[in-house]
Protein backbone atom coordinates (compact mmCIF):
# COMPACT_ATOMS: atom_id res chain seq x y z
CA UNK A 1 0.00 0.00 0.00
CA UNK A 2 1.43 3.46 -1.08
CA UNK A 3 1.48 6.58 0.49
CA UNK A 4 -1.27 8.51 0.16
CA UNK A 5 -1.10 11.84 -1.99
CA UNK A 6 -1.90 15.17 0.06
CA UNK A 7 -2.71 18.10 -1.96
CA UNK A 8 -1.16 21.15 -0.97
CA UNK A 9 -3.40 23.70 0.96
CA UNK A 10 -1.11 26.15 -0.03
CA UNK A 11 -1.80 28.86 -3.12
CA UNK A 12 0.92 28.43 -5.90
CA UNK A 13 3.88 31.52 -5.00
CA UNK A 14 3.30 34.58 -7.41
CA UNK A 15 5.78 35.09 -10.35
CA UNK A 16 9.20 35.27 -8.53
CA UNK A 17 10.97 38.45 -10.35
CA UNK A 18 14.66 36.70 -9.99
CA UNK A 19 13.81 33.54 -11.87
CA UNK A 20 11.33 36.05 -14.64
CA UNK A 21 14.82 38.75 -15.01
CA UNK A 22 17.06 35.21 -15.42
CA UNK A 23 14.40 33.68 -18.06
CA UNK A 24 14.98 36.46 -19.83
CA UNK A 25 18.51 35.83 -20.65
CA UNK A 26 18.63 31.67 -20.88
CA UNK A 27 20.24 30.44 -23.60
CA UNK A 28 23.88 30.06 -24.19
CA UNK A 29 25.45 33.38 -25.69
CA UNK A 30 22.22 35.23 -24.56
CA UNK A 31 23.85 37.74 -22.09
CA UNK A 32 26.64 38.26 -24.38
CA UNK A 33 24.67 39.29 -27.13
CA UNK A 34 23.30 41.63 -24.88
CA UNK A 35 26.16 43.13 -23.71
CA UNK A 36 27.84 43.52 -27.38
CA UNK A 37 24.50 45.56 -28.25
CA UNK A 38 25.08 47.55 -25.80
CA UNK A 39 27.24 50.44 -27.75
CA UNK A 40 25.20 50.43 -30.66
CA UNK A 41 23.26 48.54 -32.63
CA UNK A 42 24.83 45.73 -34.53
CA UNK A 43 24.72 43.61 -37.92
CA UNK A 44 24.79 39.87 -37.50
CA UNK A 45 28.38 39.59 -39.36
CA UNK A 46 29.66 42.37 -36.33
CA UNK A 47 27.66 40.55 -34.06
CA UNK A 48 29.54 37.02 -35.20
CA UNK A 49 32.90 38.66 -35.05
CA UNK A 50 32.38 40.12 -31.46
CA UNK A 51 31.47 36.85 -29.81
CA UNK A 52 34.02 34.95 -32.83
CA UNK A 53 33.23 31.36 -30.69
CA UNK A 54 29.73 31.71 -31.61
CA UNK A 55 28.27 29.67 -34.20
CA UNK A 56 25.75 31.22 -36.83
CA UNK A 57 22.55 29.02 -36.34
CA UNK A 58 23.47 29.94 -32.29
CA UNK A 59 23.54 33.58 -32.66
CA UNK A 60 20.74 33.58 -35.15
CA UNK A 61 18.42 31.19 -32.56
CA UNK A 62 19.65 33.81 -29.72
CA UNK A 63 18.79 37.36 -31.80
CA UNK A 64 15.10 35.06 -32.95
CA UNK A 65 14.84 34.61 -29.15
CA UNK A 66 16.05 37.89 -27.42
CA UNK A 67 13.60 39.79 -30.30
CA UNK A 68 10.16 37.48 -29.07
CA UNK A 69 10.65 38.73 -25.42
CA UNK A 70 10.94 41.58 -25.75
CA UNK A 71 14.98 42.68 -25.63
CA UNK A 72 16.31 43.34 -29.10
CA UNK A 73 14.73 44.74 -31.94
CA UNK A 74 15.35 43.67 -35.67
CA UNK A 75 15.10 46.39 -38.44
CA UNK A 76 15.99 45.59 -41.92
CA UNK A 77 18.18 47.79 -44.03
CA UNK A 78 17.78 48.93 -47.52
CA UNK A 79 21.21 47.40 -48.95
CA UNK A 80 22.17 44.83 -51.53
CA UNK A 81 22.00 42.29 -50.24
CA UNK A 82 19.47 42.68 -47.69
CA UNK A 83 20.63 42.75 -44.25
CA UNK A 84 19.31 43.68 -40.72
CA UNK A 85 20.70 45.81 -37.60
CA UNK A 86 20.01 44.68 -34.21
CA UNK A 87 19.66 47.08 -30.90
CA UNK A 88 18.25 46.82 -27.54
CA UNK A 89 15.31 47.84 -26.48
CA UNK A 90 14.32 49.83 -23.39
CA UNK A 91 13.72 46.46 -21.27
CA UNK A 92 17.26 45.18 -22.82
CA UNK A 93 19.00 48.28 -21.41
CA UNK A 94 17.10 47.44 -17.95
CA UNK A 95 19.59 44.21 -18.28
CA UNK A 96 22.99 45.62 -18.71
CA UNK A 97 23.42 47.02 -15.09
CA UNK A 98 22.86 42.89 -13.88
CA UNK A 99 25.13 42.00 -16.85
CA UNK A 100 28.15 44.51 -15.94
CA UNK A 101 27.78 43.27 -12.55
CA UNK A 102 28.41 39.47 -12.97
CA UNK A 103 30.98 40.61 -15.64
CA UNK A 104 32.89 42.85 -12.68
CA UNK A 105 32.13 39.60 -10.39
CA UNK A 106 34.29 37.41 -13.69
CA UNK A 107 36.71 40.01 -13.67
CA UNK A 108 37.82 39.29 -10.05
CA UNK A 109 37.46 35.75 -10.46
CA UNK A 110 39.88 35.89 -13.45
CA UNK A 111 42.19 37.70 -11.24
CA UNK A 112 42.16 35.67 -8.47
CA UNK A 113 42.45 32.20 -10.82
CA UNK A 114 45.71 34.10 -12.25
CA UNK A 115 47.00 35.12 -8.65
CA UNK A 116 46.46 31.76 -7.52
CA UNK A 117 47.95 30.03 -10.18
CA UNK A 118 50.84 32.35 -10.01
CA UNK A 119 51.41 30.99 -6.51
CA UNK A 120 50.98 27.41 -7.36
CA UNK A 121 53.77 28.04 -10.10
CA UNK A 122 56.06 29.53 -7.56
CA UNK A 123 55.54 26.82 -4.98
CA UNK A 124 55.82 23.77 -7.41
CA UNK A 125 59.40 25.91 -8.66
CA UNK A 126 60.48 26.23 -4.98
CA UNK A 127 59.38 22.02 -4.36
CA UNK A 128 61.34 21.56 -7.57
CA UNK A 129 64.78 23.16 -5.97
CA UNK A 130 64.73 21.53 -3.23
CA UNK A 131 67.10 18.72 -2.14
CA UNK A 132 65.68 15.37 -2.76
CA UNK A 133 65.49 13.89 0.85
CA UNK A 134 67.63 10.54 1.40
CA UNK A 135 66.96 7.60 3.65
CA UNK A 136 64.46 6.98 5.80
CA UNK A 137 63.03 8.54 8.63
CA UNK A 138 62.86 6.12 12.09
CA UNK A 139 59.95 5.81 13.82
CA UNK A 140 59.91 4.12 17.59
CA UNK A 141 58.57 1.24 17.49
CA UNK A 142 57.61 1.14 20.82
CA UNK A 143 56.04 3.72 23.23
CA UNK A 144 57.51 5.58 25.52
Amino acid sequence: MGLPVRKSKVAAPPACPLTESLALLRGAWAPNVVWYLSAEPRRFGELRHDIPRISARVLSARLRELESRGLVTRRVLATSPPSAEYALTPLGRELLPAIQALASVGRKLIEEWEEGRSKRASAAARTRTKPAVTGRRKHPTTSP
